[in-house]
C-alpha cells in the first residue's frame, strides 16, 4: 500500500496529475499511510477531471510548472507574506494632488507595484492555513491558484519608470480585476461543497472575513488607480467629492425592484426620508456592494410574506441620518420579521432560512437568493453570503451592520459608515 502511494505521488510530481494537486504532496507526507492513500488518489482524480478539457499538453505543462514552482519554491511568496501592508486612508486618496505631467498616476502605480504582491501573498498564506481536506477542494484550489498566478504576474512586472510602462501595468491590473471578478462565487461554491468537513465554523468565518475584506481593499486600490486616468470633476479616483446617499440608494432601488418584479410580478414601493439632501465625500464602491444586498432582502421578505396580496404589499422605508462623525442608512421592511430561533444565525456564512423554516413554505427563501457581493459579479443563489459579506465590508470600513427584528412585523437593518473628511478617525484601505 505504501509503495502504491509513493508511485502515485511520483507520477503526480512528474506531470501526470497536474500542478495544483502536486502542490499538496508535502502535507501528505505528514499523514498516516491510510489517510495518505485516500488523499493522494482523491487529488489525482480531481486533477485529472479538472484538466481533461485542456486543449494541448503545452498548456497543461505550463500551468503545472507554474503551480508546482509556486508551491515548492515558496521563498518569494513567503518573504512577501511576512511584509506588512501599507494601508492608505481615504483622506489620503481624496486629498492627493494632481499633476499635469501625470506624476500622480506614476506614484500610484509605483505604490501598487510594491503593495499588491504583499497583499496577495497574505491571501495565499491564508489559503495554505486551511484544513487539508478543505484546501484540496477543486473549487477552492482554483481560487488559490488564481492568487498564485496573480502574485507572479505582478511580481514579475518590471519597475515602473515612465508612462509607457505604467500604461502596460494598468492593463495588467484591469486584466486581473476581470480574472478575479467571480472569486466570491467560487469561494461560496467551494465551501458549500465541503461544508460537511467544516468542524470549526469560527476558523472559516475568520478566513472568509479576512479574505473578502482584503479582496475589497485590493479592488478599491486597483480601481482607484485606473480611475485616476479619467477626467471627472466630481471624483478623485474612486472618491466622490460630494456623494448623495439618496441618489445611490435610488439607483439600487431600481436594480432591486427589477429583480423583484421579474420573480414576483410586482415589488413593494420604496420611500426614502431623513437627510435626503446630505452630500459628503465618500467612496461609492463599497455601497455598490452592500446596498443591493440589503434592498433585495427587504423586498424579498416583503413579497414572500404577502404572497396572497402581492399588489398590496407594504412599503419599504429607507431613512438617511447624517452627522459629523458618520452616516446611517436604515432599511425598514414589514416582511414578517426573522424568527427568534434563527436570529443569531442570519449573519453566518452559508446560512439560509430554507435550512430551518418548515412551518411556512413562503418563508423558505427569505435570505437565500443573494448576488455575489454586488452587481459587479453574477448572481449567486442559495449560498447565504450576502449578509455576512455586507457585515464584513461594513466593519472593514470602520462601521457596522446590525439587525433589529420584530417577529410577526418586520425587520430594520442599520448600516453605519464613518465619514472620510477628517473630522473623525477614518478607516484605512
Amino acid at each position: 500500500m505504501r509503495r502504491r502511494v509513493m508511485c502515485s505521488a511520483t507520477e503526480l510530481l512528474q506531470g501526470r496529475g497536474g500542478g495544483a494537486a502536486a502542490a499538496r504532496m508535502t502535507r501528505l507526507l505528514m499523514l498516516p499511510s491510510a489517510t495518505k492513500t485516500i488523499a493522494v488518489e482523491s487529488c489525482i482524480h480531481q486533477r485529472f477531471r479538472s484538466t481533461s478539457s485542456m486543449s494541448t499538453y503545452s498548456e497543461l505543462a505550463r500551468e503545472r510548472s507554474k503551480t508546482v514552482t509556486s508551491f515548492y519554491n515558496q521563498s518569494a511568496i513567503d518573504v512577501s507574506a511576512e511584509k506588512p501592508s501599507v494601508r492608505l486612508t481615504p483622506g489620503t486618496l481624496l486629498y492627493v494632488g494632481k499633476s499635469p505631467d501625470g506624476n500622480h498616476i506614476l506614484s500610484s502605480a509605483k505604490y501598487l507595484h510594491k503593495e499588491l504582491p504583499v497583499r496577495i501573498a497574505h491571501r495565499i498564506k491564508g489559503f495554505r492555513s486551511l484544513p487539508f481536506i478543505i484546501g484540496c477542494n477543486p473549487t477552492i484550489l482554483q481560487v488559490h491558484e488564481l492568487y498564485i498566478r496573480a502574485y507572479h504576474m505582478l511580481s514579475d512586472f518590471p519597475a515602473i519608470k515612465d508612462q509607457e510602462t505604467e500604461a502596460r501595468y494598468s492593463k495588467l491590473v484591469q486584466q486581473l480585476l476581470d480574472d478575479h471578478k467571480d472569486v466570491v462565487t467560487l469561494l461560496a461554491e467551494g465551501f458549500r461543497e465541503c461544508r460537511k468537513h467544516i468542524h470549526d465554523e469560527m476558523l472559516i468565518r475568520n478566513f472568509l472575513d479576512t479574505t473578502l475584506t482584503s479582496r475589497l481593499g485590493i479592488r478599491m486600490l486597483a480601481t482607484h488607480h485606473l480611475a485616476l486616468h479619467e477626467e471627472n470633476p466630481d471624483y478623485v479616483g474612486i472618491v466622490c467629492r460630494r456623494l448623495s446617499p439618496k441618489k445611490i440608494i435610488e439607483k439600487w432601488v431600481d436594480f432591486a425592484r427589477r429583480l423583484c418584479e421579474h420573480q414576483y410580478g410586482n415589488s413593494p414601493r420604496v420611500r426614502i426620508n431623513g437627510h435626503v439632501a446630505a452630500r459628503f465625500p465618500f467612496i461609492p464602491l463599497p455601497l455598490d456592494y452592500i446596498l443591493p444586498e440589503l434592498l433585495k432582502n427587504a423586498m424579498r421578505a416583503t413579497m414572500e410574506s404577502h404572497l396572497d396580496t402581492p399588489y398590496n404589499a407594504p412599503d419599504v422605508v429607507v431613512t438617511i441620518a447624517n452627522n459629523d462623525t458618520d452616516f446611517v442608512i436604515r432599511i425598514s421592511d414589514r416582511g414578517g420579521g426573522i424568527p427568534h430561533s434563527i436570529m443569531d444565525k442570519v449573519m453566518d456564512y452559508h446560512f439560509s432560512t430554507a435550512e430551518q423554516s418548515t412551518q411556512d413554505p413562503r418563508m423558505s427563501n427569505l435570505f437565500n437568493t443573494m448576488t455575489n457581493s454586488g452587481p459587479q459579479s453574477g448572481p449567486m443563489h442559495g449560498f447565504g453570503f450576502g449578509l455576512p459579506t455586507s457585515r464584513a465590508y461594513a466593519e472593514y470600513l470602520g462601521g457596522s451592520l446590525s439587525i433589529q427584528s420584530m417577529q410577526g412585523i418586520g425587520t430594520d437593518v442599520y448600516l453605519r459608515l464613518r465619514h472620510i473628511d477628517g473630522k473623525g478617525e477614518s478607516f484605512r484601505v
